[in-house]
């Protein structure tokens, strides 16, 4: 059983940064694609950004490119989004699931909720104007 633990989260004004953790209990995710997600009060969850754990390769939701990163840190089995100029719509709770590469996916895949089968608690991100 994978568990993932965020932290990181907080309130920030609008422009600001933070630096989202999830934390992992495997001693490896090598073959995993590790994803962010968030939802508003009211509103469905959606697809932030995924990075490939192997290879590297990062996919993004339009409305964070050029100002969120995804990155990893296999020695610490962390996954990290670094979020810049961040605006009030970006409040949300933010979580990190898990799930295994599947061969001839495109990046699309990874970018719906249902295919992820680990889900870490969410951590709160509010952003004031």
């Amino acid at each position: 059983q994978v568990q993932l633990v965020e932290s990181g989260g907080g309130l920030v004004q609008a422009g600001g940064s933070l630096r989202l953790s999830c934390a992992a209990s495997e001693r490896t995710f090598t073959g995993y694609v590790m994803g962010w997600f968030r939802q508003a009060p009211g509103k469905e969850r959606e697809f932030v950004a995924a990075i490939r754990w192997s290879a590297g390769s990062t996919y993004y939701a339009d409305s964070v490119k050029g100002r969120f990163t995804i990155s990893r840190d296999p020695a610490k089995n962390t996954v990290y989004l670094q979020m810049n100029s961040l605006k009030p719509e970006d409040t949300a709770v933010y979580s990190c699931a898990a799930r295994t590469y599947v061969y001839g996916s495109g990046s699309s895949y990874y970018t719906e909720a249902l295919h992820y089968d680990y889900w870490g608690q969410g951590t709160q991100v509010t952003v004031s104007s």
